[in-house]
């Protein structure tokens, strides 16, 4: 499979009073298989609705996603999503959870059996496979819906605010757990997020996208997630290029919403 392209990428709503919300306009981009890449930008930025159209929930009204030389024209198996909330089936325990897809594709008992271990093992769950879902906390929760993605061995992975429900030392150990699994699985991920550090951390190449209507304003080619992988990221973060990114994109997005902020006001 090859690497992804956003192709031009334009979106507009149209509301039922007659106008209409350009959300995002001609978004380009050229994603390399295996590329870890996050995508910051002010609150209606677009970032969740370009990640929503590469998952092949939403048609774009311009432009198209390709993918492995094929264009994108729905949800489909080598793409997979992982949201804020687990979207875990609550009916079920853990390990009937991560053997969904595998099972719904007809997959062979044994071999199902197989990778669902084995990915139960990767995000430190064994001990936990005939739990229900509510007894779990956030993070495991989380852990579940990775190993879950991963058991359909999607091509891409597709991260929208992850870890922004869980609490910071949590938090800190999943941002491991993905830096783990970008580099053992050799995934492409885009990585939604609102922190800053945690796109830096988590995002070999990372985007800053402007306010609606949204479009690429800046682009970064980072070393902190190959320097966090089995390392300690408190560690990472002291590293002085970190601290200086960190400044020039907290100022960067914070000028947009004030920017924004100014527009609100205008208006009102």
């Amino acid at each position: 499979m090859s690497g992804l392209i956003l192709d031009d990428i334009s979106m507009r709503f149209d509301l039922p009073n007659g106008t209409s919300v350009q959300a995002l306009k001609n978004v380009s981009l050229d994603i390399k298989q295996g590329e870890l890449m996050s995508v910051l930008g002010p609150s209606g930025c677009g970032k969740t609705t370009l990640l929503n159209i590469v998952a092949g929930f939403l048609a774009p009204t311009e432009g198209k996603v390709i993918l492995g030389g094929n264009t994108v024209t729905g949800p489909a198996q080598e793409r997979g999503m992982v949201f804020q909330q687990g979207a875990l089936f609550e009916w079920m325990n853990v390990r009937e959870n991560v053997a969904f897809g595998p099972k719904m594709n007809g997959v062979a008992k044994a071999k199902m059996n197989e990778t669902v271990d084995h990915l139960l093992d990767v995000v430190g769950l064994q001990d936990f496979k005939d739990k229900a879902i509510y007894e779990l906390s956030g993070g495991m929760q989380q852990r579940v819906a990775l190993a879950r993605c991963l058991a359909n061995d999607p091509e891409v992975i597709l991260m929208d605010e992850p870890l922004g429900a869980l609490d910071a030392l949590t938090r800190e150990k999943m941002q491991g757990l993905v830096l783990k699994l970008w580099k053992e699985t050799g995934k492409t991920i885009i990585l939604i997020t609102h922190s800053v550090e945690e796109a830096l951390l988590l995002g070999e190449r990372l985007i800053v996208m402007a306010p609606r209507p949204g479009r690429i304003h800046k682009e970064y080619n980072l070393p902190f997630a190959e320097m966090g992988v089995g390392a300690d990221l408190r560690e990472v973060k002291k590293h002085k290029d970190y601290n200086q990114t960190r400044e020039e994109i907290l100022t960067m997005i914070w000028d947009m919403e004030e920017e924004i902020m100014g527009r609100t006001e205008s208006a009102a």
